[in-house]
């Protein structure tokens, strides 16, 4: 099997945006969110991962009609959404949008009950959010510790829930590469198909990720490192075709790289991070051979979303 590729966009004020490592104020703004989802879905995603962070802070749900034309502008491209998704008149909401898949968070440790019930009732068009840093799960925009993640993955497996999305929080946005570790550890736990976000800034990350695709693996949430220039949605793709149909070509997941240095943010001089920063979507010639999304359907930039709480 082909590991899913859902490109990330992220809905802040109506904006497309993009956080590190999902802290309010390191936002990266790249205009209107329908531009990016549709140059995605031009290159050929058949999948989007569309996080709405005022949602996931608390702030209600502004962008739920940002989310409603995200759908109908890209159109059979299914949508994974998520949020803030924390009762059932917010996911009734987004599935009513058009969403193929709602993503809930922090109410699967305040509410495990309505998390078990919302699984039976809606099968795969719900899967859980595990956002970690480490073992400790993390809530309300990831602004809250929770549970451990074996543990609660293990009680939400037994109530029915049929997927899981694993975001190592602190991977998210820093293009540090995958934690294949952890995520190895998460496979072995759980007998579900898994979702990894957080890290992805490479085509050789996402052909380690494509080594874990026998062990349960079934996509990859990819950010930053699309709205970066690092590749593009049809590298991607094509990277993972060719691990599907070449085992030998999927790089061996090893020990993930130190995250204790903070990567440079695109736009930002050396060593300095760049807070609220806004950013035109990149024109002109890529770096390093990359292809750009055309003008017209031109994208957002860094951290990967993940299942937000």
């Amino acid at each position: 099997m082909t590991l899913e590729l859902l490109p990330a966009v992220d809905l802040l004020d109506g904006q497309a945006a993009r956080l590190v490592q999902g802290v309010a104020g390191t936002e990266t703004g790249y205009g209107d969110p329908v531009d990016a989802a549709a140059g995605f879905a031009a290159q050929g995603a058949r999948w989007l991962h569309v996080v709405d962070l005022d949602a996931a802070f608390g702030r209600g749900p502004r962008n739920r009609r940002h989310l409603g034309r995200i759908v109908e502008a890209v159109g059979p491209v299914k949508v994974e959404a998520s949020g803030g998704v924390r009762t059932a008149d917010d996911l009734n909401a987004l599935l009513d949008l058009g969403a193929t898949r709602v993503v809930i968070g922090t109410a699967a440790l305040e509410d495990p009950e309505w998390v078990a019930e919302a699984c039976a009732r809606h099968g795969d068009g719900v899967a859980v959010g595990l956002d970690a840093r480490g073992r400790t799960l993390q809530a309300r925009g990831w602004t809250a510790a929770g549970g451990d993640l074996f543990e609660v993955m293990v009680r939400l497996e037994a109530a029915g829930c049929r997927r899981f999305v694993h975001t190592e929080v602190a991977r998210d946005g820093m293009l540090t590469g995958p934690a294949t570790d952890r995520l190895a550890q998460v496979l072995a736990a759980t007998s579900r198909p898994v979702i990894a976000s957080g890290g992805v800034a490479s085509l050789d990350d996402l052909r380690a990720l494509a080594a874990l695709e026998p062990d349960g693996l079934e996509g990859a949430i990819v950010g930053k490192a699309l709205y970066a220039g690092r590749f593009t949605v049809a590298d991607a793709l094509a990277t993972l075709a060719e691990a599907a149909s070449n085992p030998r070509a999927r790089a061996q997941p090893s020990p993930s790289p130190s995250v204790g240095r903070a990567p440079e943010r695109e736009g930002s001089p050396p060593g300095e991070p760049g807070r609220g920063a806004v950013h035109s979507p990149p024109t002109g010639e890529p770096a390093s051979g990359a292809v750009h999304i055309p003008p017209a359907h031109t994208p957002p930039s860094d951290a990967t979303g993940g299942g937000r709480a």
